[in-house]
């Protein structure tokens, strides 16, 4: 299958990486389900690390499973497919340090437009998590490579017997 810049299964990665893009944003700009309302009362930021963390490990039963769930797994699920993602559709981004720098600063940016449109909060441990998150679909996707790369050559090599 030919996986060249205008491929089928190239437009359709980009397609698949835009649509996750839009619900990414859905749920942290616009999700009601999430609190995602506009706080008029001021800015609400976290520069503490570890803070919420250790907040939402020691009160989870007060604030319920999903709710410990959703902060603490749903930062770190949320960014893995970036992290899967675009090194699967540019070599460029095939790089370790480069996909954790851009999910690092994919990651700042979110958290500065959640606190200048005051929707959801500026949190540094979010920005751990989204970024530790994309570290794992890099992972991910760099053992998914290896897998698929490696059935090829064992495909490749069976067919020439």
């Amino acid at each position: 299958m030919k996986q060249g810049k205008n491929s089928t299964f190239t437009k359709a990665g980009w397609l698949l990486f835009y649509l996750y893009i839009i619900m990414l944003a859905y749920f942290l700009f616009f999700s009601e389900r999430y609190g995602r309302v506009v706080d008029k009362e001021g800015y609400r930021y976290n520069l503490e690390l570890f803070k919420e963390i250790k907040r939402f490990i020691t009160y989870r039963e007060i604030v319920g499973f999903e709710s410990f769930v959703v902060n603490i797994l749903g930062n770190i699920l949320a960014f893995a497919p970036f992290g899967f993602l675009l090194p699967m559709l540019n070599v460029s981004y095939r790089k370790f340090l480069r996909m954790a720098t851009l999910s690092l600063w994919f990651s700042i940016m979110i958290e500065v437009v959640q606190l200048v449109t005051r929707v959801g909060i500026f949190d540094v441990d979010d920005i751990m998590m989204n970024t530790f998150g994309g570290i794992i679909g890099y992972i991910c996707y760099m053992i998914f490579h290896f897998v698929v790369v490696r059935m090829n050559k064992s495909h490749s090599k069976n067919h020439r017997r």
